[in-house]
């Protein structure tokens, strides 16, 4: 088994919702999402989707993009991002995802051998934006990772998932961050960054954890391998 992980997909097949208003990198990206994610996974592999996943804003709407990616080779995570509106209560999220593809909130999953986690994040306290409003929700990710974490069973490799970037400035360590370390995390996948700003995301090892921004654009909309 591979590991790949790619965020930001943005898919909008229920409704028109053309991607290259923002930017010309984002015309027809669904088609050669699709055409590279053929020709890169396999159907045993894995592949983590950590946010933004579709336009929707009412699951009904968002069953088309579900199903579009259960169409694709492999096993696939689902972690939700805050465009994700159509994501509703995690027990009606999971009864309408197609066979293949499993939704991530506040637990864990195994696959051979390898324990995935995760919370979606929120932006860090040190931002210029940061403001109270967004402390009390960056609390409650934090909470949320601390849930996922202590559920995952003792394994040889854990990896990450997280929406935002986990990071209070590039690479600052943050509340998130530490979590990551201290549960002995070996590897970390983020999206929303995009454009000019995932250009300057950081990439690597800090403290034990290695980090990777995997918005789809970054990607060249091409899944990323990280096992």
């Amino acid at each position: 088994m591979r590991i790949y992980a790619i965020a930001d997909l943005h898919l909008s097949l229920a409704s028109e919702k053309p991607m290259d208003v923002f930017g010309e990198a984002w015309r027809d990206h669904t088609d050669r999402m699709e055409r590279n994610w053929r020709e890169t996974v396999q159907e045993n592999d894995l592949v983590l989707i950590p946010g933004d996943i579709s336009w929707a804003m009412q699951l009904s709407a968002a069953l088309p993009d579900l199903s579009f990616i259960g169409r694709l080779p492999g096993k696939k995570i689902l972690l939700r991002g805050n465009h994700d509106y159509w994501w509703s209560a995690i027990g009606r999220v999971r009864a309408s995802l197609p066979e293949g593809v499993c939704a991530l909130q506040n637990d864990s999953f195994v696959e051979e051998g390898v324990g995935i986690c995760g919370s979606r994040g929120w932006l860090c306290p040190g931002n210029s934006n940061f403001t109270p409003d967004d402390e009390k929700i960056y609390r409650r990710e934090l909470d949320r990772l601390t849930l996922s974490l202590r559920s995952l069973p003792d394994t040889e490799t854990k990896i990450a998932m997280l929406h935002y970037p986990p990071f209070s400035d590039r690479d600052r360590s943050s509340g998130f961050t530490e979590l990551l370390e201290q549960a002995g995390v070996r590897i970390a996948v983020y999206g929303h960054l995009h454009g000019e700003a995932n250009r300057y995301a950081f990439e690597g090892e800090k403290n034990g954890v290695v980090y990777h921004c995997v918005a789809a654009d970054k990607l060249g909309f091409t899944p990323k391998r990280i096992l």
